[in-house]
């Protein structure tokens, strides 16, 4: 298995009123069609699992789901956890905080 990085995207257009499932909708199809990434969707943002190039690839399509679907400012948060002492999943760092 190839080293893995644990990452939490949010994706979310700032022009387009309050509610944005329909960006969500889109953005997640993306991660859906990224080959070698989990994820588990959250109130707030999306936890992903894969290889560092795929993620930071993938969260630059991901990016421009909103402008295509006509957003005209779109603000995006990523944050890594690139861990390279023990490997470590998703599911490990929620049952390390007993929620798994």
């Amino acid at each position: 298995m190839s080293h893995q990085v644990i990452a939490e995207i949010m994706v979310a257009p700032t022009s387009s009123g309050t509610s944005v499932s329909r960006y969500v909708c889109g953005v997640l199809e993306v991660i859906k069609e990224t080959p070698g990434v989990t994820f588990q969707v959250s109130a707030m943002g999306t936890v992903v699992q894969g290889p560092l190039d795929t993620i930071l690839q993938m969260t630059a399509r991901m990016h421009e789901v909103p402008f295509n679907m006509g957003a005209q400012r779109v603000t995006t948060l990523l944050r890594i956890d690139d861990r390279r002492d023990k490997e470590a999943t998703i599911q490990s760092k929620l049952k390390a905080v007993g929620q798994a």
